[in-house]
């Protein structure tokens, strides 16, 4: 290890060169002594970053009784549509209030510049959320467990049993409220019932699942296509459950993916989980907004104190309303910390932020004029991104007629807000398959879903397309566990302020040298073309018009996948591991060489994690909830991170049961069947269909006030028929046979 006093006249000069080089761009930033303000209060923890892994960690601390710091770069915003409606966060990700914009490089040279969404002199979008909750404030709601030999990897690679599968089951368990399965199915396929995540599935109308002809084609060519049909759908809709254990542990198939929304379809997660404990433990837990921390400060024993920020808004590169002026004034701060340092702001920042305060590889250090406080050369290294990839649909007809995304009168938008229902408690996905692509591969590698969008990746102006695309539909192809893992983030600057430079690395310009990524992608191009050549959603497409069936070969398909894929779950920077040259964690998520330091957000993992990526940063975050509390000695208390008093409250799903009551005869000449619902949950809009088992619907009928319907069935033939109910955000499917 090196410090200035040892280094040679040559690297003396050039060390001086570059802090007077960046004494022109911040001298304020840089003279700390001049502009510094030290906060009175001393916390226990100070945590940076308020995301999936920092916010759930600080709120349980601040629960179990230690005073907690959580430092945001963001502003606190309002709660807008943009962050609650399921349907509209891809203008979250582009809302300014609440995003940041990284470009960040796909290739090394300007192999870039090939793809269709590349911005000159930029490079390609990378939204990430800047406001309470971090990018869980922003993303798609998705909630997909990853696979259970994801945890056993990093358990045999630091040889911490404390990762094995079946415990970090047991963190899921304690941070979801499962309210899309009746209580006790939730429980037996080990989801959790008094969590602070709820998750819900998405509440379509029926009537738009089942009178819309593409929409019913796409939905039932996707189930054929995995062996399954729409009566499964109906009637075992728990096996479609994304979040059961066996797909957990490898199955493929169609499923049914929940999204983090409470049971009235608006987004609910870190952000209201911090704020709940904000307000339940003011004493404990304290929420700074628009500061911007700059290096983490250490003692001569190499022992974390504290931090310094910088306190203001919009001061960092990739904000949109960012101009550069604002930095002259901003005001340099440092918060002690009596405990820990907690670092949680995301693959890119955090890895950053550790070289900015002397962590990292010590080459790239002295080329900035940092000293050196611990050489470690993974920081920054080893980022991972999964592949997706678009195939967009033009269909014979429109999927969302009535809805304008709040341009003038938009129906869509009443029924959410009136009842909780309709498109907009979508986030787009009307369908999705898992499947492996190579039956030797251990898990899955393929997670394919279908967009009601026109949706090619990022860029900046995309999330209007959607409003735009009213006829259009997007395969998104994700390709999991991807085998690259050379991309690389190091700082461009000493300034703070400045984005660090990001390059993926992409196929054969890291480490897929074999291109078995590359040949996974290929296979579920020509899947999802095989899936919409079923017959029974062929006559709905018009035509393929992203890339178009001029891309046919392999090398066309190819030189197609490695221009256009993106990414957007990057993590890995900051990796755990076993002690290794570029390990720079333990299994406790300490960084290794100095003292009360840890990192808990995605950088943290070896490799990338399953399909999505916030669920796997949660439970890092409940994991190092024990870790934490172990350390000091306390107990973790599950009774003060319920969210529910009394665990055994019905769910949705079991008050769905109750409220409505079928009634047919067994006399053969009583040619009826009655309908009655509970009145406290009637609704304004009401729709009753009835089907035959063949899927075709027999009757159907919509309501202003439905309390009571009777059906005549003197023109059914004998046989089972099927019901289907939906009044508000309620909806109840049964059986009952015409004699």
């Amino acid at each position: 290890m090196k410090n200035s006093k040892n280094l040679s006249r040559r690297k003396f000069a050039q060390k001086t060169a570059v802090l007077a080089a960046a004494g022109a761009v911040v001298p304020q930033l840089l003279n700390s002594k001049t502009k510094q303000n030290t906060t009175n209060t001393d916390y226990d923890y100070v945590i940076v970053g308020s995301g999936a892994g920092g916010g759930p960690l600080a709120a349980n601390l601040a629960r179990h009784g230690f005073k907690v710091l959580v430092l945001e770069a963001g502003a606190k915003d309002a709660k807008t549509d943009n962050y609650k409606v399921p349907a509209y966060h891809t203008f979250a990700s582009e809302d300014k209030n609440i995003a940041w914009n990284y470009f960040v490089k796909h290739y090394s040279g300007d192999r870039d510049q090939l793809d269709s969404k590349y911005v000159p002199g930029k490079g390609i979008l990378y939204p990430r959320g800047a406001t309470i909750g971090g990018s869980t404030a922003n993303n798609a709601l998705i909630t997909v467990y990853p696979h259970a030999n994801d945890f056993e990897y990093i358990a045999e690679l630091t040889g911490d049993d404390s990762w094995r599968a079946e415990n970090m089951r047991e963190y899921f368990k304690h941070l979801e409220n499962c309210e899309y399965l009746k209580s006790w199915e939730a429980r037996r396929e080990d989801h959790g019932t008094d969590g602070w995540l709820p998750t819900n599935y998405q509440n379509l109308d029926i009537g738009t699942l089942l009178q819309n002809i593409p929409l019913a084609g796409l939905i039932k060519a996707n189930l054929a296509h995995t062996g399954r049909n729409i009566l499964d759908l109906l009637f075992n809709e728990k096996s479609f459950d994304v979040n059961q254990r066996s797909f957990e542990k490898g199955a493929e198939g169609p499923v049914l993916v929940p999204q983090t929304m409470d049971n009235r379809a608006s987004r609910h997660s870190v952000r209201e989980y911090l704020l709940e404990t904000q307000e339940q433990y003011p004493e404990n837990l304290t929420i700074i907004t628009d500061a911007l921390v700059s290096k983490v400060v250490f003692n001569d024993q190499k022992e974390a104190i504290g931090v310094e920020y910088i306190k203001g808004g919009n001061l960092y590169e990739a904000d949109p309303l960012y101009n550069g002026s604002s930095n002259a004034n901003a005001a340099t701060q440092f918060v002690k910390a009596s405990k820990e340092v907690i670092l949680s702001a995301g693959t890119f920042n955090t890895p950053q932020l550790l070289q900015l305060s002397g962590i990292g590889e010590a080459s790239l250090l002295e080329e900035k004029g940092i000293e050196v406080l611990q050489d470690l050369p993974g920081v920054g290294k080893n980022l991972q991104d999964r592949y997706e990839l678009g195939l967009t649909y033009e269909l014979n007809g429109r999927l969302l007629e009535n809805c304008t995304f709040s341009e003038g009168d938009d129906a869509c938008l009443d029924n959410y807000n009136r009842n909780g229902a309709g498109p907009y408690t979508s986030n787009g996905a009307v369908a999705a398959n898992i499947i492996r692509t190579n039956p030797n591969l251990q898990d899955p590698d393929l997670f394919n879903f279908c967009l009601i969008s026109d949706f090619k990746g990022y860029y900046p102006g995309y999330s209007e397309k959607i409003k735009e695309s009213k006829n259009k539909v997007t395969w998104a192809i994700l390709k999991g566990h991807t085998e690259n893992t050379a991309g690389e983030v190091k700082i461009q600057s000493v300034d703070p302020t400045k984005t660090p430079d990001i390059n993926f690395k992409y196929f054969n310009d890291g480490q897929d040298l074999e291109g078995n990524d590359m040949q996974a992608l290929i296979k579920g191009v020509d899947n999802i073309r095989d899936l919409m050549n079923n017959w029974k959603v062929r006559n709905s497409v018009k035509k393929e018009v992203w890339p178009g069936a001029e891309v046919s070969s392999n090398q066309e398909k190819r030189d197609f996948i490695a221009k256009e894929t993106w990414g957007h779950h990057a993590c890995g920077t900051c990796k755990i591991g076993n002690g290794g040259t570029n390990d720079v964690l333990d299994s406790n998520f300490k960084v290794r060489g100095v003292k009360n330091l840890r990192v808990v957000d995605a950088s943290v993992f070896p490799k990338i994690p399953g399909f999505f990526i916030a669920v796997p940063i949660y439970l890092i975050s409940e994991k190092a909830t024990d870790v934490i509390l172990n350390d000091a000695g306390v107990e973790r208390n599950q009774n003060l991170l319920r969210r529910k008093i009394n665990q055994f409250t019905k769910s949705r799903e079991e008050q769905k049961l109750d409220a409505i009551t079928v009634k047919t005869y067994p006399n053969p000449c009583v040619n009826e069947v009655h309908f009655v619902m509970d009145s406290s949950y009637a609704s304004s809009s009401s729709t009753l269909f009835i089907l035959d088992t063949s899927g075709r619907i027999v009757f159907n009928n919509s309501y202003s006030d439905f309390k009571k319907a009777t059906v005549n069935t003197s023109d059914f033939p004998s046989g089972i028929y099927i019901y289907l109910i939906q009044s508000g955000s309620m909806k109840k499917v049964g059986k009952f046979m015409k004699k």
